[in-house]
C-alpha cells in the first residue's frame, strides 16, 4: 500500500496539481495588492474618494466612525464594500487566468499545426483491393 501511494505522489499530475496549488496562493496575494493598492485608489479618484473597503451599513442602526470601530463594538453590520472588493479581485483573477489559458491554447494550437502529419494508411477499399489481388494469386 505505501509502494502505490509513493507511485500516486510521484506521477506528474499530483505533482503539477500541488504546484499550481502554491502558486495560485502565492497569485492570490499579488492579485489582492494589486487591487488594494493600485485599482483601488484610481477606482476611489473617479469615485470621490469613496474607498470600497470600507463601505457598510450596521443593522442595527447604530452609528460608528468606521467598519473596523462597528466590528469591535460587535455592531451587526452589512460590510457591502468587501464584497465589491472580492467581486473585484475575482474579475482580475478571471481575467488573468483567462489570459493564461489562451496562451497555453495558442501555443498548443502552433505545436500542433508545427507537428508533421503522420502518412495516412490505406484506406479500407485498398486494403480488399490488395486481399483480392493476394487471393486470386493462390
Amino acid at each position: 500500500m505505501l509502494n502505490e501511494f509513493k507511485d500516486f505522489i510521484a506521477k506528474g499530475n499530483v505533482m503539477d496539481m500541488a504546484v499550481g496549488i502554491i502558486i495560485g496562493a502565492a497569485f492570490t496575494a499579488i492579485v489582492g495588492s494589486l487591487v488594494a493598492d493600485l485599482i483601488n485608489p484610481i477606482i476611489s479618484l473617479f469615485m470621490g474618494g469613496v474607498d470600497f473597503s470600507g463601505l457598510y451599513a450596521t443593522l442595527d442602526s447604530s452609528t460608528h466612525a468606521s467598519l473596523a470601530a462597528a466590528e469591535e463594538a460587535g455592531a451587526p453590520v452589512f460590510a457591502y464594500g468587501r464584497f465589491i472588493m472580492a467581486i473585484i479581485n475575482f474579475l482580475v483573477i478571471a481575467f488573468v487566468v483567462f489570459m493564461l489559458v489562451r496562451a497555453v491554447n495558442k501555443t498548443k494550437k502552433k505545436e500542433e499545426e508545427a507537428a508533421p502529419a503522420e502518412p495516412a494508411g490505406p484506406t479500407d477499399n485498398e486494403l480488399l483491393v490488395d486481399i483480392l489481388k493476394a487471393l486470386k494469386k493462390k
